[in-house]
């Protein structure tokens, strides 16, 4: 066993249009971090989290780093293989907005399973590591959606196939895929979000439409073809109903397509607005003038990310990275 790890969660795109709750994208950045050590305490506590503007507790219950860190133990005392110290100290470093639609909550829990299993040796593999960190997602949306944190873990675009039981595919990144991603300052609650859409009854039309669309962005990605990916960013379910909840969001959306982007949409619950690129000076332009838009239209900042789609998901790095 490692007496104390460092370890890297990144950010994650959710849905990617057509996609509600089955797709999932990472990027390089922005992402949490995440430090562990081992402890003669039982149990696990969080000594610190940084970067939250102290709006996230230290309370191990109701964090989801302490939350799926209790999870990642409990699940290797039931392999009844190994003895272990009694606790683990935690430390957490928020690098990513809160309710932003990045996926924050999924980094966090990913960070908190991720530690532990690295303490213990990288224990457990990429669907453990999962499962340990979906107890996060659940204490805090109320339901077990694996889109963020299957990217989080994994990296690449992921499908989620199935929920019972789970199975997670991993598709193909196009290597010109290039993504641009602008977080105005402004907050969604993803409880509120769902809440929205499971109120909502559709018309098998928009079904259908959907359906189509993922199927097309499917093999978009397996042919490599962008023109195709970015046609099939369009969601006739859920981005209708979230879309009112981001000030700004359509006029910044038609900037984008109008800018060059192959396709534009919200990230997850939102505020967070996502469009594909198929090279880096585009994506950074395309980033630059979403969040000119957003002040123009909505009077927000924006923090802005552009680059590549993260193949490597989460990991374990240096003491000073």
């Amino acid at each position: 066993m490692i007496a104390r790890v460092r370890v890297y969660a990144p950010a994650t795109l959710s849905n990617l249009g057509p996609g509600f709750d089955v797709l999932g994208l990472a990027v390089e950045q922005p992402g949490d971090y995440v430090e562990a050590e081992w402890s003669e305490t039982p149990g696990v506590e969080i000594v610190e989290v940084r970067g939250d503007t102290g709006r996230l507790t230290t309370d191990p219950t109701r964090n989801v780093v302490g939350i799926t860190a209790t999870a990642a133990l409990r699940a290797f005392d039931a392999r009844k293989t190994d003895s272990r110290p009694p606790g683990v100290r935690v430390w957490l470093d928020k690098r990513m907005p809160l309710a932003s639609g990045l996926g924050s909550s999924a980094a966090s829990s990913v960070g908190g399973a991720l530690a532990v299993s690295e303490l213990l040796g990288g224990v457990f593999d990429r669907d453990e590591l999962i499962a340990c960190a979906l107890e996060g997602e659940r204490a805090v949306s109320g339901g077990g959606h694996a889109d963020n944190v299957a990217a989080c873990v994994a990296g690449g675009i992921i499908l989620i196939r199935s929920y019972t039981p789970m199975e997670m595919l991993s598709l193909p990144v196009p290597d010109a895929l290039r993504v641009a991603v602008v977080h105005p300052h402004v907050s969604v609650m993803t409880a509120e979000a769902r809440r929205l859409v499971t109120e909502c009854r559709f018309e098998i039309a928009q079904a259908v439409a959907n359906l189509g669309q993922l199927g097309a962005l499917v093999t978009a990605l397996h042919r490599g073809d962008l023109e195709l990916l970015g046609r099939a960013i369009s969601d006739d379910l859920v981005e209708p109903i979230r879309a009112p909840l981001v000030p700004g969001f359509a006029d910044v959306k038609q900037t984008a397509l109008e800018a060059g982007a192959l396709g534009c949409s919200l990230s997850g619950s939102g505020p967070s607005v996502f469009a594909f690129a198929s090279s880096d000076d585009q994506a950074a332009s395309l980033a630059a003038c979403m969040a000119a838009r957003f002040r123009e239209v909505a009077g927000l900042d924006s923090d802005t990310y552009a680059g590549t789609v993260n193949t490597r998901g989460a990991r374990r790095v240096d003491e000073d990275e």
